[in-house]
């Protein structure tokens, strides 16, 4: 997160994500461009830039790293992993 690399891709990746929000409410709101709420779809664009940004400071990997919501807080190595099973589907009869 401290270097130019992450911010000018960071950059890249809400810059990216403006234009997409931006064509998206221009497509679903308008069907010419003088109908468009300038104001609500800039706005709307920006809002998806910031989170785009907060996204990429949230994911950078500083700090301890703890489990997801759909982990659990053991190791890999300690949780027993299930094994698939070869028993053919059940049929109603």
């Amino acid at each position: 997160m401290w270097s130019i690399g992450f911010w000018k891709a960071t950059a890249e990746r809400a810059v990216r994500t403006f234009a997409q929000a931006l064509a998206a409410v221009l497509v679903a709101g308008a069907t010419n461009l003088l109908d468009v709420d300038w104001a609500a779809a800039l706005g709307t664009a920006g809002l998806a830039a910031l989170l785009a940004v907060l996204t990429a400071v949230g994911t950078a990997g500083i700090g301890p790293h703890g489990p997801g919501v759909l982990e659990s807080p053991t190791s890999d190595s300690a949780a027993p992993r299930p094994q698939p099973t070869t028993d053919p589907p059940a049929t109603r009869t």
